[in-house]
């Protein structure tokens, strides 16, 4: 059977990337590790945290239709690779994919069955208390991805399940329901496609 696509989405601060580590922990699943343009800050790893590239290579895997979605965010460029996705969701395995709404669209668009979940904050005062407990962006930054989280915001609906991250372990044990209950609904879906009458 062919392997299930996952989408997560939510503005930076949401803690989606966290979500997206502890579920891949006990999922058979692979995250995928996105390129981008921007520099490596302290304590990433290349290939782990993101593969970093330059500018010129990037747009040349544009042009070379390697990306399966991407996006430029403030002003560096932000995508998922296609080959490892592709590959490893025709070898049976799920993939996760932790990508802005504008790229998850994208990626809707190629696989209508993506299983797509957005992660809200508890509400906006605690979402700027995150960022500014990161203590990564400058004050102005800060008042930049809460514009930006506006608009993400407004593209929740389009997507398959909302999850309200209050508290982080309640929410992994959320998602994984969900996950779990997907999973067996699609199977059952493929039985019943199977099934000889």
């Amino acid at each position: 059977m062919r392997g299930t696509l996952y989408i997560m989405s939510g503005p930076s601060g949401t803690g989606k990337g966290t979500i997206c580590r502890e579920l891949v922990k006990t999922e058979n699943m692979y995250l995928s590790v996105s390129s981008t343009t921007r520099e490596k800050r302290a304590g990433e790893t290349d290939g782990v945290t993101y593969n970093y590239t330059t500018d010129e290579h990037f747009e040349e895997m544009i042009k070379n239709g390697e990306m399966l979605e991407y996006a430029r965010y403030d002003s560096h460029y932000y995508g998922t690779p296609r080959k490892h996705i592709e590959e490893r969701l025709a070898n049976g395995t799920d993939v996760m994919l932790e990508i802005e709404p504008q790229g998850a669209m994208q990626v809707k668009k190629i696989y209508p069955d993506a299983v797509m979940m957005f992660i809200l904050p508890p509400s906006m005062w605690e979402l700027k208390r995150r960022l500014s407990e990161r203590g990564r962006e400058s004050e102005e930054q800060i008042k930049e991805r809460l514009k930006n989280a506006r608009w993400e915001f407004s593209q929740a609906p389009y997507y398959n399940r909302i999850f309200i991250n209050d508290d982080l372990h309640e929410c992994v044990r959320e998602i994984r329901r969900f996950i779990g209950e997907t999973a067996q609904k699609r199977g059952f879906v493929e039985e019943l496609l199977n099934e000889k009458y």
